[in-house]
């Protein structure tokens, strides 16, 4: 565990999360104070990576248990940052899932305005 990780203290049973999926190699939580949209949960793994640059396989199985909720939905945005400059706040590789539904007026940050 990566002193004082948050993430990291979460997938070693040790922080409160609201954990909606398991698997060994990876979890699945509730952001704090409830996401963007309805069903958002970030995908991140048991051991610290982090960003998705520091360790391709890592990478690659957080990816494939992302794909694996957006399977289950009908329209969903998986959105990743390397870096202060790309928006990441939490240096542990995490993977947002966020549905995505008709008129949900949800606007990504390169998003131009409306």
């Amino acid at each position: 565990m990566e002193s004082r990780c948050a993430f990291c203290a979460i997938a070693a049973g040790e922080a409160p999360a609201e954990v909606v999926r398991q698997w060994p190699d990876a979890l699945a939580i509730l952001p704090r104070g409830g996401g963007v949209t309805k069903g958002h949960v970030l995908v991140l793994p048991r051991t610290h990576v982090a960003d998705a640059g520091t360790n391709p396989e890592v990478t690659a199985a957080v990816m494939r248990r992302a794909a694996e909720l957006v399977a289950e939905l009908p329209s969903a945005n998986l959105i990743t940052s390397k870096g202060a400059p790309a928006t990441q706040t939490v240096f542990h590789l995490h993977v947002h899932v966020v549905p995505r539904r008709p008129g949900d007026e949800l606007s990504l940050p390169w998003s131009p305005p409306s």
